[in-house]
């Protein structure tokens, strides 16, 4: 039975979402010296020419007005090892950056160290969705450091997960 979106409850709804796993990833920009930069579970790919990645930001974030000054940030695809660096930037308030070691990118932005991958992009477009904004972002640098043992951060149900060891097929 469909029920009517005017009766979706939104913690049912998040309950629901949180049924989805997804990677996390940290969004990161510097802005007249300061490093920026937040947790981030909705990010994706959106075109592969030209190279296009988005990802959703709550309208009222107060890092993503400074990243939208810089008009460029990187991508952070975070590893299995990196739960605090995760902890650290959903948080708003205290110095995010206090012992966490980063290096710059080309376009500038920080990219944080011991992430399993990073994009440097720019931003391309921003589009309103509800109580959040959709930033679409091209890629104009990235890693390709070898990362086969690594395993990324997985978020599912409220909670951190790891990838079980890989099967292999017949």
């Amino acid at each position: 039975m469909s029920v009517p979106s005017s009766t979706i409850d939104p913690l049912r709804f998040r309950e629901a979402l949180g049924h989805y796993a997804s990677g996390i990833t940290v969004i990161t920009s510097n802005v007249d010296g300061e490093p920026i930069g937040f947790t981030c579970q909705s990010f994706y790919s959106v075109s592969m020419s030209p190279p296009l990645v988005s990802f959703s930001v709550k309208s009222d974030s107060y890092s993503y007005p400074k990243i939208r000054r810089a008009g460029r940030f990187a991508v952070n695809i975070l590893s299995g090892d990196q739960v605090s660096i995760s902890n650290r930037f959903a948080r708003q308030g205290a110095n995010k950056w206090l012992g966490v070691e980063w290096q710059n990118s080309p376009l500038g932005n920080p990219v944080i160290d011991g992430s399993l991958h990073w994009l440097d992009c720019e931003i391309h477009a921003e589009h309103i969705a509800g109580d959040h904004l959709i930033v679409i972002g091209k890629v104009k640098a990235l890693s390709l450091e070898e990362t086969a043992s690594v395993e990324p951060l997985l978020y599912f149900k409220g909670q951190y997960h790891s990838l079980p060891a890989s099967i292999q097929g017949d």
